[in-house]
């Protein structure tokens, strides 16, 4: 055994000695984490372009800052940035697609009238990776956000413009579930809002649920697709109103039977979701995330190891939802490398999963349960300074990924030879 694999093993060692002191077995752990499957965001690599033709500016409350060369601006280079991706994190992952990253041959498609044969490609690739595909549903970006608004606007032509691409979407994603033999999230978030305040509330939001339904109208196969609608506290100009509340899909989720999907940056930014977990799924069997990291605002920045962070997978993995809970990333950062910051959010996500599991829960609780909040304490605390760090740099070269910063090595290498070269 070379001599870095030897340390390796030793520094494992130890740490699992110290961590069964406390009841932890490490090795059941890595077993958990390794059935994670992390629904990794499209979007990161070419800062929400998409590849429709004639698609306008961003905008409806998006936004993207900075301008790191080597941006993917094909379907092929996302998909060779996404499989370097795959070599630095360990586990197998799914990736999410947004409906704006149809592949149009050369047509002209509208979004009212997209189907799988515009997502043949993206199939493909996904069959020969053996990872499943997510899906998006796209209300941004085009002539048809007008004033701001899309399923909610008082414009019949216009909602039914939307109610359409949204079927259509759901069965892109049925079709997606189907063809790679793993059920896809389908997701719908409106831009829609006011920027001032609203003289009426209830219309929008009266005109949203009808349009929701009509979407939703056609039963699918749940092993093929799962639908989830996700809510938002508000985006740039919709600051005063927005009909997708929290509270409206909360109450549309629960009614209608869709998942509901959580997004860390579309609160208030002194409010977490985690707590908001074990909530929702009293009510619900199934829920999503979106882990993103806001600063100030929902600013979708890469995420890190902070305590909001590691606050959700604590609830997630101490509550018994791993299997209940489909953890996606939503963050799009132009001023770094993008595949360091897929990279970086993606490992991030799974150490968080780790720590959880490694957390000696089963003394915390029983501390809990008799009352006795300064063990509990005592013991949170403590264990912040377990050696979790030999344990992920273990499972790391268990999964055949560079271990510790030695990633880093292979995204400057890769943007050398590949990304430098995109002009």
């Amino acid at each position: 055994m070379p001599p870095k694999a030897r340390s390796l093993e030793q520094a494992y060692r130890l740490a699992r000695e110290r961590y069964a002191a406390l009841g932890v077995d490490t090795e059941k752990a890595l077993q958990q984490l390794a059935r994670v499957s992390i629904s990794i965001h499209c979007w990161q690599g070419d800062d929400v372009g998409g590849f429709e033709s004639g698609s306008g500016a961003l905008g409806d409350g998006l936004a993207v800052t900075g301008n790191y060369p080597g941006k993917a601006r094909t379907p092929d280079q996302l998909r060779q940035d996404f499989e370097q991706v795959l070599a630095l994190v360990p586990g197998r992952h799914r990736f999410n697609l947004h409906a704006s990253y149809a592949e149009m041959g050369g047509k002209k498609v509208d979004r009212d009238e997209l189907s799988a044969a515009q997502f043949q490609n993206w199939i493909a690739w996904a069959k020969s990776l053996r990872i499943g595909l997510d899906f998006n549903q796209t209300y941004f970006s085009h002539s048809k956000v007008v004033g701001g608004f899309t399923l909610t606007s008082p414009d019949k032509a216009i909602r039914r413009f939307w109610i359409e691409h949204g079927i259509r979407c759901r069965e892109i994603g049925a079709a997606f579930g189907k063809a790679l033999g793993t059920p896809c999230l389908t997701n719908l978030w409106i831009p829609d809002g006011m920027k001032d305040t609203p003289a009426d509330r209830k219309g929008p939001r009266e005109r949203l649920a009808a349009a929701l339904d009509e979407i939703f109208k056609k039963k699918l196969n749940p092993r093929h697709n799962l639908d989830s609608v996700e809510p938002k506290l508000f985006g740039i100009g919709a600051e005063s109103y927005t009909p997708g509340s929290h509270e409206f899909y909360l109450g549309y989720a629960v009614s209608r039977g869709t998942l509901l999907t959580l997004d860390a940056g579309h609160y208030h930014p002194t409010e977490g979701i985690a707590d908001k977990i074990s909530s929702v799924l009293c009510f619900l069997p199934q829920i999503a995330l979106h882990v993103s990291r806001g600063v100030r605002w929902d600013s979708d920045h890469v995420v890190t190891l902070t305590d909001d962070l590691q606050a959700i997978a604590q609830e997630i993995v101490w509550g018994g939802y791993l299997g209940r809970v489909r953890i996606g990333l939503d963050y799009f950062d132009a001023s770094i490398n993008r595949i360091a910051a897929w990279t970086i959010g993606t490992r991030n996500m799974l150490k968080a999963l780790l720590l959880a599991l490694l957390a000696p829960i089963a003394q915390l609780k029983q501390a809990e349960l008799e009352g006795d909040y300064t063990t509990r304490l005592a013991l949170m605390e403590d264990a912040r300074l377990l050696p979790a760090g030999a344990v992920w740099d273990y499972y790391c070269a268990q999964q055949d990924v560079p271990v510790a910063e030695a990633w880093l090595a292979e995204v400057k290498r890769y943007e050398r030879e590949v990304l430098a070269r995109r002009g």
